[in-house]
């Protein structure tokens, strides 16, 4: 099935990028219910066939920086892994560079390198896991450098879940936090990921307030989506969210399935699903 869906939001999954990662099984086996055959990795190829069932033409891989490299029950997914995907299947796959705010001008070299020489389209932060507010000071040289290279970065706002009981992180994503970034940066492509879920009403005010502020759909069922955030994407932010699944939080064809079930109209819908990341990310040049 070709329906040319754009996911905007996935991980890599395979056996080898998660290997020497710390164990997560009681979260995603258990809090988020993925099943134990994707859980334990997946190569590229079988992706690519979950892909094509639910009728998803390109994925985003994350080269996601998952809290400071150096902590134990953190870890870099690495850019070569992500740019090997790319180049090995570069109709199916684009890569976004993970950001670790910790790392400063190391870092920011490293993104602009990601950029310029590997093809990156985008950058990746996850505040939560450096428990650093989007707004933080740390953050502004990576926002800068996204600028400068004409890229969007995308944030997870929103609640954060306890991902290790060990390690639990403080919940800093507020989607007000974008306020004072996008006052700051009224150039930079800012993409709230996973909803903003308690707080979508505020994500939804961000994306309205501001022209270049923008909301990803990822990470949450929709069938549990606010319907505020139903409303938004048929109607008055129909040019304002992407669609993304975080996978392998939630399943390709089930998320889309579910997409079908909320009898959006057939323009918002068209945008959400493909429209407004072509745009957003300037592949439509």
């Amino acid at each position: 099935m070709t329906r040319g869906i754009i996911d905007a939001v996935v991980n890599i999954w395979t056996e080898e990028a998660l290997a020497g990662r710390p164990d997560r099984t009681d979260f995603y086996t258990g809090k988020v219910k993925v099943d134990r055959e994707t859980f334990e990795g997946i190569s590229l190829e079988e992706m690519i066939t979950r892909m094509d069932k639910a009728g998803i033409e390109k994925s985003m891989l994350i080269a996601a920086k998952v809290g400071p490299a150096d902590h134990r029950k953190c870890y870099h997914v690495p850019y070569k892994m992500v740019v090997d995907a790319v180049q090995k299947y570069p109709d199916r796959f684009l890569g976004l560079a993970g950001v670790d705010p910790t790392e400063g001008m190391h870092g920011v070299r490293e993104l602009e390198k990601a950029v310029r020489e590997y093809g990156f389209i985008g950058a990746h932060l996850y505040p939560h896991w450096f428990e650093l507010a989007p707004d933080h000071a740390r953050n502004y040289p990576f926002y800068a450098k996204c600028v400068e290279l004409d890229v969007p970065i995308q944030l997870q706002v929103g609640q954060s879940l306890v991902y290790d009981r060990t390690f639990p992180r403080r919940s800093v994503g507020r989607p007000i936090t974008l306020d004072s970034v996008a006052c700051d940066f009224p150039e930079l492509k800012l993409i709230g990921i996973h909803v903003g879920i308690p707080w979508a009403e505020e994500m939804i005010a961000m994306a309205w307030k501001h022209e270049n502020v923008f909301i990803g759909s990822d990470a949450h069922a929709p069938r549990y989506w606010p319907q505020s955030f139903v409303h938004y994407i048929n109607t008055y932010g129909q040019d304002k969210v992407i669609f993304g699944t975080d996978f392998p939080v939630l399943d390709f064809e089930k998320t889309i399935q579910q997409i079908d079930e909320l009898d959006l109209r057939p323009v918002p819908k068209q945008k959400f699903l493909r429209g407004n990341v072509l745009r957003i990310y300037g592949l439509d040049k």
